[in-house]
């Protein structure tokens, strides 16, 4: 890839991960690919992931090889840096998709490898809330970390980076564990206040707004490109649960001094960490209206979809 041209994209891609988010991107990256000459596309997997007997495992992989996608073998937690720069130097652009699970040190360790392999192009892993207006010293620590990798891209000029950020899942808003949205009690706990919004996006449309950021002419550089499939209140989430699933919905409020009380009690949870965080309102959501996917008319899934689709659709089977 020609940095010197603006619109020059990029070509030869690895993707690091195939999971939640990964696969998704991975689908949209090698649709969008087809009309684009000369673009090559691999990921990164574990071994243990390639080889697996699992039957999920053997669809996901021959899904990808279906895709046209090289698979690469490697380790994201215990390569060294040098290790996995010597890989990423063989890519004109790498795309982190391993999340979390990898551990709270590893976005750093990928980023450093990243401009260590000297690559045009880097995309982190960031794809979640805002971390420059929330700030460091918020509940959830890994916010501070991914902070660190942010000010390490700035602080540079020889590696492009894009980050993009889109809200929380969507799905995981609906998932019993964080506690929300109660289906079976039919009652929605708020995070902070009624009044608090939240920005959420599926998988599915971060894995084709990521696409189309990877080759959007004149070439997406140094930026922060805010995605949104929804922005809305959790008082608006209960009332769109209502309409939908036609019977009502308690609403109550777990304040932030309340979530920052049950953090303190067990400050290792990290479930515990995120709802604290979301609920002092910053930097987890954003006008819908100035993101990218709205700026260039692309269609997203919203919530009152995403509740017909998901909890309607599997209520009736």
């Amino acid at each position: 890839m020609n940095q010197a041209d603006p619109n020059a994209m990029s070509q030869n891609i690895l993707v690091l991960g195939a999971g939640e988010l990964g696969l998704p991107v991975l689908r949209s990256l090698a649709h969008r690919a087809k009309g684009i000459d000369g673009v090559k596309i691999s990921v990164l997997l574990r071994a243990s992931a390639v080889e697996s007997s699992a039957p999920g495992k053997q669809r996901d992989i021959a899904e990808i090889r279906y895709l046209g996608i090289e698979i690469v073998v490697g380790d994201l937690v215990k390569s060294s840096i040098d290790e996995l720069a010597v890989v990423f130097a063989q890519y004109d652009t790498v795309l982190g998709c391993a999340g979390y699970a990898a551990g709270i040190d590893t976005p750093m360790k990928l980023a450093r490898a990243a401009l260590q392999a000297r690559i045009p192009r880097y995309f982190p892993w960031q794809f979640g809330v805002d971390f420059d207006v929330i700030g460091r010293g918020s509940p959830q620590d890994i916010f501070d970390a991914q902070l660190d990798v942010r000010e390490l891209l700035r602080s540079q000029h020889q590696t492009e980076w894009v980050i993009i950020s889109t809200g929380m899942f969507m799905s995981y808003l609906f998932e019993p564990e964080f506690g929300v949205v109660d289906l079976q009690n039919h009652a929605v706990h708020a995070l902070g206040s009624l009044d608090t919004a939240v920005t959420l996006t599926t998988p599915d449309d971060i894995g084709a707004l990521t696409a189309e950021v990877m080759f959007a002419k004149p070439r997406i550089q140094n930026e922060i490109v805010y995605l949104a499939g929804d922005t809305v209140t959790y008082g608006e989430v209960a009332d769109k649960l209502e309409v939908s699933l036609g019977r009502p919905f308690t609403r109550s409020e777990w304040s932030e001094e309340y979530l920052l009380g049950e953090l303190a009690r067990d400050p290792h949870n990290m479930m515990r960490k995120y709802r604290a965080a979301f609920a002092q309102g910053r930097g987890v959501a954003w006008d819908k209206s100035g993101t990218f996917n709205s700026q260039r008319a692309l269609t997203v899934t919203d919530v009152a979809s995403w509740i017909n689709v998901n909890l309607i659709s599997g209520r009736s089977k």
